[in-house]
């Protein structure tokens, strides 16, 4: 039971604000949760996106370590702003 409301509903809650909805009536809701399932699916299956060096830290002379996952949150954020990296999340396979 945890493992689903850790891993799928306070997903959808965080990223998707699903709490706040407001469809209600009819097949609305539904179809909007299959919506948000799908999407986050092809989010998750998606390659790390490739983030710009900040200009404002300092350079270490040693190479970065592997980077951080980057959470399904901003991965929606960069997918709004850079439409190559959204057309990278649609172009992936599921199965």
């Amino acid at each position: 039971h945890w493992g689903i409301e850790n891993q799928l509903h306070w997903v959808l809650d965080v990223v998707f604000n699903d709490d706040q909805s407001r469809l209600r009536k009819g097949h609305g809701a539904l179809n909007m949760a299959v919506v948000r399932h799908f999407a986050i699916n092809l989010v998750r299956k998606a390659a790390e996106p490739t983030r710009p060096r900040s200009g404002l830290r300092r350079a270490t002379k040693k190479p970065p370590a592997t980077p951080r996952p980057t959470s399904i949150k901003l991965r929606r954020k960069l997918a709004g702003w850079d439409t190559d990296y959204l057309d990278a999340i649609l172009a992936v396979k599921i199965r």
